[in-house]
C-alpha cells in the first residue's frame, strides 16, 4: 500500500462511500445536521437543538417563545444559508417548536 502526498478526510471518504452506494439523500441529511451549529452561529446554536430532518423539513426545538419569534423572522436567511452550504436545494422549510 502506498502513502499519497495528498490524503483525504474520513468525512470525505465517507461522503464518496455513501454517493457511490446510493446513499446520497441519507448523507445530505446528514450533513444538514452537522452543519446547523455553523450555518445558525453560535448564539443560535445555542439557544435551539435539532429534533429531526424529513422531507425538507428540518425540525427545531427552540428554547423559549421569544426564541422562536425572533427565528421565525430570520427563517429565510437561515434556509438560504443552510442551502448554499449544502449546494443544493436539500432544506424545503425549518420548523421551529
Amino acid at each position: 500500500m502506498s502513502r499519497t502526498s495528498d490524503p483525504k478526510k474520513i468525512s470525505a471518504v465517507l461522503g464518496d462511500m455513501c454517493y457511490s452506494l446510493g446513499f446520497d439523500e441519507a448523507y445530505k441529511q446528514y450533513k444538514t445536521l452537522q452543519i446547523w451549529d455553523t450555518v445558525a452561529g453560535e448564539t443560535i446554536a445555542n439557544a435551539t437543538s435539532i429534533e429531526r430532518f424529513t422531507n425538507g423539513q428540518l425540525f427545531i426545538k427552540v428554547k423559549n417563545p421569544s426564541w422562536r419569534m425572533e427565528l421565525n423572522f430570520r427563517k429565510k436567511d437561515i434556509l438560504t444559508k443552510l442551502n448554499q452550504a449544502l449546494k443544493s436545494q436539500m432544506v424545503k422549510d425549518i420548523i421551529f417548536k
